[in-house]
């Protein structure tokens, strides 16, 4: 089964560029996911849990509507 893309978008890929290059590895890493998790979030097709986005928000030091913005 294909997963649905989400109404979650995000600056990650931006704010890993701003945040001295970091690689998809490195926030992986920083969060406890795999680099296709935080390749699948980065491009939209994967929502990640709550817990989830606050890691990745608090790796890259933005607070969370800097990272993830929601369009209902």
């Amino acid at each position: 089964m294909t997963p649905k893309p989400t109404s979650v978008t995000n600056s990650i890929r931006r704010l890993r560029f701003e945040n001295d290059e970091m690689t998809q590895a490195e926030l992986a890493k920083r969060i406890g996911a795999s680099r296709q998790t935080v390749i699948a979030i980065e491009q939209g097709k994967y929502s990640p849990s709550l817990e989830a986005a606050f890691e990745i928000a608090h790796a890259l030091g933005r607070p969370l509507d800097e990272v993830f913005h929601y369009a209902p």
